[in-house]
C-alpha cells in the first residue's frame, strides 16, 4: 500500500503540520544508527522538497555527527488519531550552526530557544506514504515542562558548558562540530 512521490502535495504537508511529534533517522558510514523523536513547535516546511528543523540540545547529538560525514536523512511522521498513515522523506540534510550565516535567516522562523544548538536544513527527493494500520491511537496532553526546568536550574551556566561536556562527539567518537569555529 506504499506511494512514492517526488514531493510532498499540499494535504501532506498539511499532515506534517498536524502532527505534535516526528522521528529523525540518521546513520554514519560505519556505527551505530539513530532514531530520535523530535517534538515542540520546530519544523517548518519551506517548500515541497525543503523542511528546516530546530534541533534543541539533547542529551546526545548523533543527528549533527552523522550529517556532517554523510548528510544522509530520513524523517517519519505518523498519524495518532483521525486516519491512519506514515508518512517518510528521504534525502540530504546538514546543521546550520551558530557561527554559519544561514543561522539568522533560519532563526527567524521559529520563536527563540535558549537551547537551540542547530537547525537541520533537508533537502528531499523522495517522499514515500503507507498505510499505518498497525499504529495506534494516542491522544496528545501537552508539551512536557522538564526542558524549561532544566533550563531553569542550569542557572547562569551557559549552555556551552553542557554542550562542551555531552554534545561534542556521537556515540561512535564522530564529532557533531557544535562547538568548531568552522563549519567542516
Amino acid at each position: 500500500m506504499a506511494r512514492r512521490y517526488p514531493e510532498l502535495s499540499p494535504e501532506l504537508i498539511e499532515f506534517i503540520q498536524a502532527q505534535k511529534l516526528f522521528f529523525v533517522g540518521t546513520a554514519a558510514n560505519d556505527g551505530t544508527i539513530n532514531v530520535s523523536p523530535k517534538g515542540y513547535d520546530s519544523l517548518r516546511v519551506l517548500s515541497p522538497n525543503h523542511i528546516v528543523w530546530l534541533n534543541i540540545t539533547g542529551s546526545g547529538n548523533e543527528t549533527a555527527a552523522h550529517l556532517a560525514e554523510n548528510g544522509r536523512m530520513t524523517l517519519m511522521f505518523c498519524a495518532f488519531d483521525d486516519n491512519p498513515k506514515i508518512l517518510r522523506l528521504y534525502g540530504q540534510a546538514r546543521a546550520i550552526h551558530k557561527r554559519d550565516p544561514q543561522w539568522q535567516e533560519l532563526e527567524a522562523l521559529f520563536e527563540p530557544h535558549p537551547t537551540a544548538r542547530q537547525y537541520v536544513d533537508f533537502h528531499f527527493d523522495l517522499v514515500q506514504t503507507s498505510c499505518g494500520f498497525g499504529v495506534p491511537f494516542f491522544d496528545f496532553k501537552a508539551e512536557r515542562d522538564n526542558m524549561p526546568k532544566w533550563i531553569a536550574s542550569k542557572g547562569r551556566e551557559p549552555i556551552e558548558n553542557y554542550w562542551r561536556e555531552k554534545n561534542q562527539q556521537s556515540l561512535d567518537g564522530l564529532p557533531t562540530h557544535i562547538l568548531d569555529e568552522e563549519t567542516p
